[in-house]
């Protein structure tokens, strides 16, 4: 064998190697929560209104979420499918990087009379579930507080036509409800600053 084929088995092999070592590198949580900018906004904060912002979000509740996504268990759009590509040690990768990031509130165009109305509501209806204004991050529905009002109608939408799975206890509330009254408790919640 010639020198030249020697030396180019030897050099091609080394490249191979270290493209398969490359390959073999798992990815951090940065890597990871940086394909969720496109949708969710830099360190999950959304700025598209009909998507949620994730930053500040439980750990758990970003985990039992993307779970629900994988297995066709909660409604979406794309996030079914999107989920599936992720392993669960990825998801919780992702999981702990948002639940460090600040949840960023922008401000929203709003009716003052429907956030009145919808703030005599919360404390009537949602408070035991949802407390402080639905801030919580730890709160098994994640953040309400501050979310963008399209979203938190879009989900609002799935709960009431049977798309989403709404608790039992929430649903009690919700039937009670008028559209109008549902309407003035999301911006109430979309209004917490």
């Amino acid at each position: 064998m010639s020198v030249r084929r020697t030396l180019s088995i030897v050099l091609g092999s080394g490249l191979l190697l270290g493209a398969t070592q490359l390959s073999a590198t798992p990815p951090t949580a940065s890597m990871l929560a940086d394909t969720c900018v496109g949708c969710h906004g830099p360190e999950g904060s959304s700025v598209g209104p009909a998507i949620p912002s994730i930053a500040g979000m439980s750990a758990e509740y970003f985990n039992t979420t993307m779970q629900e996504y994988k297995k066709d268990a909660r409604h979406a759009t794309v996030m079914n499918r999107i989920a599936k590509g992720y392993s669960d040690e990825e998801i919780a990768l992702m999981a702990d990087y948002f639940a460090k990031q600040e949840f960023m509130r922008y401000p929203q165009k709003l009716d003052a009379a429907q956030v009145e109305a919808g703030a005599k509501l919360y404390d009537k209806n949602c408070s035991k579930c949802h407390d402080e204004k639905g801030a919580l991050a730890d709160d098994d529905a994640g953040i309400l507080a501050g979310q963008w009002l399209p979203y938190l109608t879009y989900s609002m939408e799935d709960f009431t036509s049977g798309k989403r799975e709404m608790p039992k206890k929430m649903r009690k509330k919700v039937e009670k409800l008028s559209s109008s009254e549902l309407d003035a408790v999301l911006q109430f919640f979309a209004s917490q600053q």
